[in-house]
């Protein structure tokens, strides 16, 4: 039975940073991770980019976490969006800055980011056991962790850093949530968050429709407005942005934002203005513009100024109006239509998708049993969480990740 001061459980990006941080302060450290390589769900964050965090201050950090953000203030002064770029860039990666202040590696690969991480941790000597731990026991001051092999460790400072339920193929099956109970913590509910919405009804007309959501399947939609409307229709979320039509209804990164927001997402509404940099009223003067200058053109052939290819069809059922109508001949009730379909594509939302699809796990060990300055168990001296399995999450756009390198970073500092 070996011995160390510092056993981190969970090679993720949490864990990378609470095992890299904890070495580097002197500690022996070994860090556990049941997948054969370190860093798998970090490989595939930002479509494969990795959107390592978001360039700004700590109050808009904290507006971007609609869960438990102010759990985080301490942690994120500690360990800053601005620490992590200086984190990264001394580690001699490279970083750039996109739009919404998203910050990615140079190389626009996630790679690059696991391989400094696993850098950082190995050359402060962190030692890493590729296998799964399966219990975790406390006997005075020392924990003994156990593994799947029926190998055990003992350590002074113990930190779970396992993710959530989401991507389960990443290694992320909810084993922190187990460790946390065995040692006498609550979590919370969980649900899927960062997650796509099936969809499959367009609202906008009172007759049967043949055309469905998932008619528009690969059709992506940048610059757009989005508002979702409770069962009484009052806004409850709003964002702007691109967003995606899939086989089964909708995701992108304004519509993962809303699952973050929203909790019963069966009594929803989703509105689409696609015409966002217009308001009504100039909106119906570029419609009264293009059927004068287009007026024994067919309503199909004008609508291809205003709309993608794909959507055409659909829209034209949504309006009523015949594809093949001349634009002299269209009305100004029906044009006064066209514009409101343009600004309020109304679809019902159905349901999240599964767990397994979301970007992160809603939910986790109640922030109220850890100290937010230390990330130290309130309930168990030594024991630290860092990460997903914390009860916090946050909006696309780094902000996640941000979590993972501060939470991590103050674990590993504290221990």
């Amino acid at each position: 039975m070996q011995n160390y001061d510092v056993i981190v459980i969970g090679g993720g990006a949490a864990g990378l940073m609470a095992a890299g941080t904890a070495a580097k302060c002197g500690r022996r450290t070994l860090l556990i991770e049941k997948n054969p390589v370190l860093g798998k769900k970090l490989l595939i964050t930002g479509k494969g980019r990795c959107n390592l965090t978001n360039y700004c201050d700590v109050p808009e950090l904290i507006e971007n976490i609609p869960r438990n953000g102010k759990f985080l203030i301490n942690a994120f002064y500690k360990f800053s969006s601005e620490d992590a770029v200086s984190f990264f860039n001394d580690l001699g990666l490279e970083t750039k800055v996109e739009r919404g202040n998203r910050v990615f590696p140079a190389s626009d690969k996630a790679k690059t980011v696991v391989g400094k991480m696993i850098k950082y941790a190995i050359g402060n000597g962190v030692e890493v056991i590729h296998n799964a731990a399966c219990e975790i026991m406390k006997f005075g001051n020392l924990f003994a962790v156990k593994l799947i092999n029926d190998d055990v460790f003992r350590c002074e400072k113990i930190i779970i850093a396992t993710g959530g339920k989401s991507y389960p193929g990443t290694g992320s099956t909810g084993d922190g949530y187990k460790f946390a109970r065995q040692l006498g913590h609550k979590t919370t509910r969980f649900k899927p968050s960062l997650v796509p919405i099936k969809a499959k009804e367009f609202l906008n007309s009172s007759q049967r429709l043949k055309s469905k959501v998932t008619d528009l399947q690969g059709l992506s939609l940048k610059n757009t407005a989005i508002q979702i409307l409770d069962k009484n229709n009052k806004k409850v979320y709003e964002d702007f942005g691109e967003m995606l039509f899939t086989h089964f209804g909708v995701s992108g990164p304004v519509i993962l934002s809303a699952s973050s927001h929203v909790k019963k997402i069966e009594e929803h509404t989703l509105i689409i203005d696609l015409k966002p940099a217009l308001d009504e009223d100039k909106l119906d003067l570029r419609l009264q513009r293009d059927f004068k200058e287009n007026s024994n053109k067919d309503f199909q052939n004008i609508l291809k100024n205003l709309l993608p290819s794909k959507m055409i069809p659909v829209f034209i059922e949504l309006s009523g109006i015949p594809a093949k109508r001349k634009a002299h001949r269209i009305n100004r009730e029906e044009r006064k239509k066209i514009g409101f379909l343009l600004k309020n594509l109304a679809i019902k939302l159905e349901k999240f998708r599964p767990i397994k699809e979301a970007i992160i796990t809603s939910g986790g060990v109640e922030v109220s049993q850890i100290n937010p300055k230390t990330m130290e168990s309130r309930l168990v001296p030594g024991l630290f969480f860092a990460g997903e399995v914390i009860d916090v999450d946050a909006y696309t756009g780094g902000f996640n990740l941000q979590i993972a390198w501060s939470t991590g970073f103050v674990a590993g500092m504290s221990c």
